[in-house]
Parts: structure tokens; C-alpha cells; sequence
């Protein structure tokens, strides 16, 4: 029998959820409307979401407890992108709903975290990455999703 696990206790704020306070609130905003448009554009959901502490879980299986938790994507479709920054435990990921892993493969959103993102969270300019993240999986998703 699978042991349930508590969702994670953090407040879905919309597009951008910095609860890390990582972001200036210009920042928080220029991200969040990229996100509103893709969503507007395409039907595709996705949400950038820092956390001070991944409570000691891994950040797999807290980003999906999130999606699940959050109801993030279309029911039905499941089309929806969680980036979730911990820096704090210098965690990076991207969960993808079902229904995008076809045009957002384990692959693609590796390299976008090592070649896009990484390189700036090691400067600790977690803006550049998180945008220059966010860039990529939205030219990707208005290409081909």
C-alpha cells in the first residue's frame, strides 16, 4: 500500500509564487505576463513557483504533490508546466502535465535547466534564469504546443 504524502503548504498566487522572495516585484510581473500571454495564446498553463524549503521531500515528488494540489493544466488535457526554484537546497525543476511530454520531454527540460537556467543561479541571478527558463519551454510551447 502507497503511503499518501501531505501536499506541500504553499499558496498558489498565480502565474509567479515566489515564496523564496527571490524575485523584485518588476521582475515577479514581466515573468507572470509572459505566462498569462502563452496561456491566452496557446491553452497551455504554467506557473514559476520558489519555495524557501522543500521540507525535507524530494523536489519531484513535491512539484508533482503541487500540479496535483493546485490543479495546474486543463482537466482532461493536462497541459500544464510547473518551474519550481528551491534555492535554499539549490533545486531546480520542470514538471510537465501528460499531455505536453510529447513537445516537453525529460530531455528538453534538462537541457533547458543546465543550459539556461544553471548558468545564472551560480551567479545567484536567479531573474536571468528563471526568464531565460521560461523563454525557452514558452518558445517551445507556442512552437510546437
Amino acid at each position: 500500500m502507497e503511503e499518501s504524502r501531505p501536499a506541500p503548504s504553499v499558496e498558489l498566487l498565480g502565474p509567479v509564487s515566489d515564496h523564496a522572495s527571490i524575485l523584485a516585484p518588476a521582475a515577479e510581473q514581466a515573468i507572470a505576463q509572459k505566462l498569462i500571454d502563452l496561456e491566452k495564446a496557446t491553452g497551455h498553463q504554467m506557473v514559476v513557483v520558489t519555495v524557501g524549503s522543500l521540507m525535507g521531500r524530494e523536489i519531484a515528488d513535491y512539484t508533482t504533490d503541487l500540479g496535483g494540489a493546485w490543479g495546474i493544466g486543463r482537466a482532461g488535457v493536462d497541459n500544464g508546466v510547473i518551474l519550481l526554484v528551491a534555492p535554499n537546497e539549490r533545486r531546480v525543476r520542470i514538471a510537465v502535465g501528460y499531455g505536453l511530454e510529447e513537445v516537453l520531454p525529460d530531455e528538453f527540460c534538462s537541457a533547458v535547466i543546465q543550459n539556461s537556467i544553471l548558468p545564472h543561479f551560480r551567479q545567484d541571478d536567479y531573474f536571468s534564469g528563471i526568464a531565460a527558463g521560461t523563454d525557452q519551454l514558452i518558445g517551445r510551447l507556442r512552437d510546437q504546443g
